[in-house]
């Protein structure tokens, strides 16, 4: 049998891959070819041709091989002619008289003797360069020889070049023995394994004493990757080096687009109101609506903002000025510091900022904070998601290599680079104005920013410290970013909050700097009154009621509005309430009752039988704030120092209201009450609107909740001087322990004997009282 290669493509071995479709059907197929009338392009003449005419054989079958590109040819001849001179003649003939396939012009067909017993198979093995060379026993149970790697290269050198020659491991214990061949070409590779498998390699060739039969495969080569594997053996390095990658690529793409949108956030450049087509079809519609009896919703605060102009101003002369310092506007909540700010102090303003802490605190998790507070900036895109997706690969990582990959974020570093991002957005924005034809053009940037307050935008941190104890990272962050800005002289800063405790938190980022602050408190009656007579006079869209149809608008009586202002107070949501019932049709009496009704249940809801787990981390505790409630009810002052010193603050037995300053401090954040300061230390206690005085009232007026409280007080009192009494018995148990009774302690035991009895005193009379309080609570609806 001769093997003969390239006669077919090797790129038809897809072609088995196909289910149906094996070797056999396409055989079949081509067998046709015979007949066909392709001439010198058929294949199977292409064989009939590279057989020499004057060597005395006859070809007896032609097996096509279309997996090896090739064909074996079976022949017979007489005993004349030897095999090995057939190939010879056949090798010759080939070189003298190439024959090239028409697929491949640059290559001639090869012949070559087959010395083994080809193996004929339809499996999906595909040829390939190496050659595992398997040394097997001739006979099962006999034993092998593993050839040498000159016996190797003598036995197949024939077949063309040889690249390498692999011999196995010494020490290796797969059975049976191999070597492998790489060879330079696929076909000779091909021709080699199809004349010799099967080969008996006897004891002359090296095959030992009963020779050794050679079983050839195809094998993939396996490339050297030494890039990937060092990669793979060194994640401690390769792993921080990637996400260090990663983060410069993000930057380099993402932070320039974020800048851009944060600057045009600031700008406003995207706002539709600020489009002239946008206008111009606004005053052909929605104006002439208005028929021109339309007023602005501002125009009803104009008493409110004359009697603030001083303060307005105030601001505004500060924006003027240059300064590295904060500005301040505190007041309670509803006092309308936002208002004042925005809509009168920055009216005419270009280039402000406002960041609301509030949604950003009251998000849920990380990555709502971080989206609330990108938005809040327009700081876009922002992939809040991908964090959660980081912090699980970063997870993996660690688990497997023992290192933090890094690729997560924490909420500190995260909220820093968004304020980084916006502070450079902001610098832009204030020399976004500056011409080279300047006066001062050739000064640098920093000194053109401090020559030119008046060209800084405005930052407005609303809600600062909302739920301060919830997310003190980001107001700290906030707060270093604030000073940031006003130090380098990029922008003004203005903090509006409700909290009398933010100069805690400003301090730590600006040392050393006494505020710019504005406290806004309550309007007084006089402007109270103007202000709810105002509101009575408009719509609910802020326009005047329309006079016609000989119809008069009905006006409320308002003969009850002066006494109903001054227990009301001048709290601005309070009076838009107000004026909301009247115009509901409530006489201003009943209106302000009901509102003082509501004002007493939330008092009780929040700060005296509000439950447990609504409590939250609460610096006060129940009993500390009906004692306020019930001392404030008879008087409208208390001192501060006095209510510090009383048993309920001074020996709390709650642990988070163990503090009584602290506790003072969270009921004035909370808005029970408010501390006036003098001289910078809190002299008075007032309560926080008027209306909570009079709701203070209603509530001391209620038996039950007044028992109920007071027994809760009693209780604790009781707890106190149990306490002492015990801390008391265990000094005198130490002291009538020892030997003799030094005379020195004569005066320590009487001392100890008098507040143990001054105590019991205390407890008798809490019982008695409680008793009289759990006789209310048992007789009394």
């Amino acid at each position: 049998m001769t093997k003969y290669t390239d006669i077919f493509p090797l790129r038809l071995t897809f072609l088995f891959k196909r289910p149906w479709q094996g070797e056999k059907d396409i055989a079949d197929i081509l067998g046709g070819l015979d007949s066909s009338k392709l001439g010198r392009l058929d294949p199977i003449n292409l064989v009939k041709r590279a057989i020499p005419k004057d060597i005395p054989i006859k070809v007896t079958e032609i097996l096509p091989h279309l997996k090896d590109g090739g064909a074996f040819v079976k022949v017979s001849h007489g005993p004349e002619v030897k095999a090995e001179d057939l190939e010879v003649s056949l090798t010759k003939k080939l070189e003298s008289a190439p024959l090239k396939p028409w697929f491949n012009p640059f290559r001639g067909v090869k012949a070559g003797l087959v010395r083994g017993l080809p193996w004929l198979e339809d499996l999906h093995r595909f040829p390939k360069s190496r050659l595992k060379v398997e040394f097997i026993p001739k006979d099962p149970g006999g034993e092998a020889v593993e050839l040498s790697q000159e016996d190797l290269y003598s036995l197949f050198r024939k077949y063309g070049k040889i690249a390498e020659i692999t011999s196995q491991s010494p020490d290796s214990k797969v059975l049976p023995k191999f070597a492998h061949l790489d060879f330079a070409l696929i076909r000779d590779a091909i021709m080699a394994r199809n004349c010799l498998h099967g080969f008996l390699v006897t004891e002359a060739l090296g095959g030992g004493k009963n020779g050794t039969k050679l079983r050839l495969s195809y094998e993939r080569k396996v490339k050297a990757h030494s890039i990937w594997t060092w990669i793979i053996n060194h994640p401690r390095l390769v792993v921080p080096v990637v996400a260090g990658l990663l983060a410069a690529i993000t930057v380099a793409i993402f932070d320039p687009i974020r800048q851009f949108f944060v600057k045009a956030h600031i700008q406003q450049t995207f706002r539709l109101s600020d489009n002239k087509v946008y206008r111009w079809l606004k005053t052909r519609t929605t104006d002439l609506l208005a028929f021109g009896h339309g007023k602005s919703g501002q125009d009803n605060f104009h008493e409110v903002w004359k009697h603030r102009r001083d303060l307005i101003e105030e601001i505004q002369t500060w924006l003027l000025e240059s300064s590295d310092n904060f500005i301040v506007v505190q007041g309670p909540r509803g006092s309308g510091k936002k208002n004042l700010v925005l809509d009168q102090a920055l009216r005419e303003r270009k280039n402000v900022l406002v960041i609301d802490c509030k949604p950003i605190i009251e998000a849920r998790g990380e990555s709502g904070t971080i989206k609330n507070l990108a938005q809040s900036v327009g700081y876009r895109p922002v992939f809040s998601w991908a964090n959660s997706m980081s912090s699980l690969i970063d997870l993996a990582v660690q688990s497997t290599t023992g290192v933090k990959a890094g690729f997560s974020e924490t909420l500190e570093s995260q909220v820093v680079k968004i304020l980084h991002t916006s502070a450079a957005a902001l610098k832009d924005v204030s020399l976004a104005g500056r011409q080279k034809q300047d006066k001062d053009a050739d000064i640098s940037d920093d000194a053109y920013l401090e020559a030119h307050p008046d060209k800084r935008p405005v930052v407005v941190v609303n809600n600062f410290l909302h739920k301060s104890e919830e997310s003190a990272i980001v107001y700290e962050k906030i707060a270093q970013w604030a000073a940031l800005l006003v130090q380098n002289n990029v922008a003004h800063v203005i903090f509006l909050t409700s909290d009398t405790s933010y100069s805690k938190t400003l301090s730590r980022a600006l040392p050393d700097r006494v505020f710019r602050q504005i406290a806004l408190g309550d309007l007084t009656p006089d402007i109270a009154k103007k202000f709810v007579a105002s509101r009575l006079e408009v719509d609910d869209d802020g326009s005047r009621p329309k006079k016609g149809n000989g119809v008069k608008p009905v006006r409320p009586d308002l003969s009850e509005l002066d006494d109903c202002i001054e227990q009301l107070g001048g709290r601005l949501t309070d009076l838009e309430f107000l004026a909301r019932r009247i115009k509901g049709g409530q006489t201003p009496r009943r209106a302000v009752d009901e509102i003082i009704s509501q004002s007493a249940t939330e008092i009780v809801k929040m700060f005296l039988l509000g439950n447990k787990k609504d409590r939250g981390a609460r610096t006060w505790s129940t009993e500390q704030a009906w004692h306020l409630v019930k001392s404030l009810a008879h008087n409208r002052s208390l001192r501060y120092n006095e209510i510090l010193l009383s048993n309920t603050f001074a020996s709390s037995t709650t642990a988070e209201a163990a503090d009584g300053e602290a506790a003072l401090e969270g009921l004035a954040n909370a808005e029970l009450i408010t501390i006036q300061t003098q001289h910078g230390r809190p002299q008075t206690i007032f309560a926080s609107k008027p209306m909570y005085q009079a709701a203070f009232g209603i509530l001391v007026a209620d038996r039950v909740l007044q028992a109920k409280m007071d027994l809760a007080v009693l209780k604790e009192l009781t707890k106190v001087e149990n306490t002492s009494i015990e801390k008391v018995e265990n000094e005198l148990a130490v002291l009538s322990g020892l030997p003799k009774q030094p005379p020195q302690t004569g005066e320590r035991i009487s001392y100890l004997l008098a507040k143990l009895e001054g105590s019991q005193r205390k407890i008798t009379t809490y019982e008695k009282e409680m008793g009289k309080l759990t006789k209310v609570l048992s007789q009394t609806d």
